[in-house]
């Protein structure tokens, strides 16, 4: 699958459309896959668990649910209807709710890697706090067991009051799949604007797969690796694969 001019005009569409409309965001701790499957539904709930030494930051919980579809060979919508926080010593509230378009721009095996694009809008739910924009490169290579992912993503700050950087966030995993339940491997991610730099071992795999649909998990937990970075943060996510 080429890039279409119709497909990269799409996607141009889609950012001047919600440019109109960011503080940076906490990390996602998800190294996203460019691969778009045409009809492919799914449902997904995500969450982070920081530990560290600081009490303001030790016991957060961060989590989301989200629902998505392909609608195309290419492009694939995910909508986030919730997410939320619980902070040290407070109740849970709302984060806010986002929007991410998914576009596959080449076709699994055409190139040494496979490339994608993500942009997304985040709309936060806490006064004071800057809406914003995300965008940028997926890549994806799969050479036997092994599986490598890498994402490039920018973040700018909309609306009134907002900076005039754009911050760089990176994502880079490696995993060997033993047997479609276990994948072992490892996750790190790099915020430079944040100083905040982390590695871990990470567990993927399908805990059912059955004709038309699957039900894939990921655990692990990733540590700071300096002082800008939480000491540790334990990441679970589900998703249901349905058509």
């Amino acid at each position: 699958m080429n890039l279409h001019p119709r497909r990269l005009g799409f996607i141009v569409l889609c950012i001047s459309g919600m440019s109109i409309a960011t503080a940076a965001r906490a990390d996602d701790f998800i190294v996203y896959s460019p691969y778009v499957v045409q009809g492919q539904s799914e449902v997904e709930l995500r969450s982070a668990y920081q530990h560290d030494s600081d009490p303001a930051v030790n016991s957060t919980l961060d989590y989301e649910f989200s629902l998505s579809h392909a609608f195309t060979d290419w492009w694939r919508p995910e909508v986030y209807l919730g997410k939320f926080e619980r902070a040290p010593g407070a109740g849970n509230h709302l984060l806010g709710y986002e929007l991410e378009n998914f576009f596959q721009l080449s076709t699994q095996g055409e190139y040494w890697a496979d490339a994608g694009f993500v942009l997304s809008y985040d709309h936060k739910g806490q006064p004071g706090v800057q809406t914003t924009l995300e965008f940028g490169p997926l890549f994806e290579k799969r050479n036997g067991r092994f599986d490598q992912r890498l994402n490039l993503i920018w973040e700018k700050e909309l609306g009134s009051g907002a900076g005039r950087r754009f911050a760089l966030r990176a994502a880079y995993s490696l995993s060997y799949r033993l047997d479609g339940a276990f994948a072992p491997g490892f996750e790190t991610y790099l915020r430079p604007a944040d100083n905040s730099y982390s590695i871990g071992p990470v567990l993927n795999g399908e805990l059912l797969s059955g004709t038309g649909s699957e039900l894939e998990y990921r655990l692990g937990v990733v540590f700071g690796v300096n002082p800008g970075a939480p000491n540790a943060v334990w990441v679970a996510q589900l998703e249901y694969e349905f058509y």
